[in-house]
């Protein structure tokens, strides 16, 4: 199937060997330079190829400003491999992370299986259960016993991140990453409040363990 690939790449030879690649095998490539480009030509594409070094702004940042106006599927493919980028680049909402150099071969069956899963549409509503905790993650809403708790945003994303791993413990950092952006810039104190916030509003102590020296658990 041909898809309308919009490339952001400001590396003319990378640029010109993709544009080569993928237009042998079917699919329609614009190429931008720019991140403040790609915000603009990206209402006419299928999928984006984002690249994180641009001269402009950060390709993180492209990501960012893309995901509060579109849900256009992302691949990010760049030279930056290193964990945090690819985690940062994930929960950002990139659909695919591939460092390069990539095999062609690889790149055609991720830009295959993205643009199958954006076809199939939203997944359906997700509930977590934990005892008699039931966490709805795409209404927000969160009832204990058959009665609906009132949380803040924060708090619903703190308990939203330990709902999707129940069962799991989930480290202090991987939490403050997913809930402030970045867990370089989210205050640790911040953690400690919400989640005692949370314990007293849930009133279900046993199902919200601390595990010390790295971070929680929802859930036995």
């Amino acid at each position: 199937m041909a898809v309308r690939v919009l490339l952001v790449e400001d590396d003319d030879g990378v640029a010109e060997a993709l544009l080569d690649s993928l237009g042998a095998h079917g699919h329609r490539l614009v190429r931008v330079r720019r991140g403040t480009d790609a915000l603009i030509a990206h209402r006419e594409a299928d999928l984006a190829l984002l690249d994180l070094g641009l001269p402009d702004l950060d390709g993180l940042e492209v990501l960012r400003k893309l995901r509060a106006v579109s849900a256009l599927p992302v691949i990010v493919l760049t030279a930056r491999g290193d964990e945090r980028s690819v985690v940062r680049g994930l929960r950002l909402g990139a659909d695919d992370y591939l460092v390069k150099p990539v095999r062609l071969r690889e790149l055609l069956a991720r830009i295959d299986a993205v643009t199958r899963r954006a076809a199939a549409g939203p997944p359906d509503p997700r509930t977590v259960i934990v005892g008699d905790i039931q966490i709805e993650l795409d209404g927000r809403r969160v009832l204990v016993g058959g009665d609906e708790v009132s949380l803040t945003a924060k708090e619903f994303a703190v308990l939203a991140a330990l709902a999707k791993r129940a069962g799991t413990a989930v480290s202090r950092q991987q939490l403050m990453d997913e809930v402030w952006g970045d867990a370089y810039l989210a205050v640790s104190r911040s953690l400690d409040v919400h989640l005692t916030q949370l314990r007293a509003k849930l009133h279900r102590p046993e199902l919200l363990t601390t595990i010390r020296g790295f971070g929680y658990r929802l859930g036995n």
